[in-house]
């Protein structure tokens, strides 16, 4: 009997990893799924987006479940602005961000006659109506940067958005691990950012012409923001957003960012030796190559660690984890407990109640 060959739908553009982005449907979330007073810049909530508000208003920045119907996506970042500042000064301003390595860009062809052009598509919604700036800014090259405005038309409605930046044939990107690009949602802007011309095609970094128009989201707590399925890619159309499985999606996060913990109290962290009365060491090997040697985080507060050794209760540790050997496979890890260890005997490193954990921190 013969058999009738079913060819497989074509699809352009349909290569794996063509977002450039990580962590585009919100869906990783390692340090926290909410965060409230937020109104300093650095605060990364959800995984490699980094959250900046240069004094205008507060926010608590969390995930949610609110989603545009039928688009496969099941959480999205929200803001809700909860310290409102309907008048901004001169400097002040307010940014989503993801910061791209060079080393993942170099299909972009920038500073090439051949400078390909990018697409950012997203989903969007929120109350506050009105004109939003997006930019690309490249950070190798003194800030050249490139700016485009969407407009959320109708209030409360989840819309599709999607801005084209054209290639830029000035400034070759560095081919390695630091930083090169910025993707920036403009959230609100003081004059600083506001009083010149947008500017629309690349060109070198004039701070009056990066956020001309944009709508200021803190001018109310009644404000809120929300956006999922953001997908930057090479090319002039927007494809279909790319779904990752989580463990890829979890993963590719880790390179910037892994976390132990926090869960229940003695939950283990790491075993090891104690090398005296009163310090024991363990190795933590990272799930993934880190994009450099990362900087250890814990909650700075020595109660929320313990080491079991020797058949005896847990001792409580004296000082918080600190670190020793670091490389971007892993890093070395002593917890100190006054005289109570005994050396050259085995010891486990745990969480002395629910709020202890180890971070490690690479971002960019």
């Amino acid at each position: 009997m013969s058999q009738t060959k079913v060819e497989a739908p074509f699809v352009a553009n349909n290569a794996n990893f063509r977002n450039l982005l990580i962590n585009g449907d919100m869906k990783v979330a390692q340090r926290s799924t909410s965060t409230s007073g937020v109104s300093t810049t650095g605060n990364f909530i959800l995984d490699r987006w980094k959250c900046n508000i240069d004094n205008l208003g507060a926010f608590t920045i969390s995930q949610s479940t609110d989603v545009p119907t039928g688009q496969g996506f099941s959480n999205s970042m929200k803001w809700d602005c909860t310290t409102a500042d309907a008048s901004p000064a001169a400097g002040d301003n307010m940014t989503f961000q993801q910061r791209f390595e060079g080393q993942n860009l170099q299909m972009l062809k920038k500073g090439t006659s051949s400078a390909e052009k990018t697409t950012l598509s997203f989903w969007v919604k929120s109350n506050k109506t009105g004109t939003y700036v997006v930019e690309l800014r490249d950070k190798d090259n003194s800030n050249r940067h490139i700016n485009k405005t969407y407009t959320i038309s109708s209030s409360d409605t989840w819309e599709k958005k999607t801005v084209t930046f054209d290639g830029d044939t000035t400034g070759t990107l560095t081919n390695d691990n630091s930083e090169s690009l910025d993707l920036n949602f403009w959230l609100g802007a003081g004059s600083t950012f506001t009083s010149g011309s947008l500017q629309t095609s690349w060109g070198s970094s004039t701070s009056a012409n990066r956020a001309v128009g944009q709508v200021n989201l803190a001018d109310s707590t009644d404000n809120e923001w929300y956006i999922t399925g953001v997908q930057l890619e090479v090319g002039d159309q927007a494809t279909d957003f790319e779904h990752l499985p989580h463990d890829v999606q979890l993963q590719r996060c880790q390179r910037y960012y892994y976390q132990m913990g926090p869960g229940a109290q003695y939950d283990p962290l790491m075993v090891g030796a104690c090398n005296g009365v009163n310090s024991c060491y363990g190795m933590v090997h990272f799930p993934v190559e880190m994009r450099g040697d990362p900087a250890l985080e814990s909650t700075g507060t020595s109660a929320d660690y313990c080491v079991y050794a020797g058949g005896h209760n847990p001792f409580p540790c004296d000082s918080g984890p600190a670190s020793n050997t670091i490389d971007n496979y892993g890093m070395r890890i002593y917890f100190t407990c006054s005289n109570d260890l005994v050396a050259g005997e085995a010891g486990e490193m745990l969480t002395y109640n629910s709020s202890g954990y180890l971070g490690f921190d690479a971002e960019l």
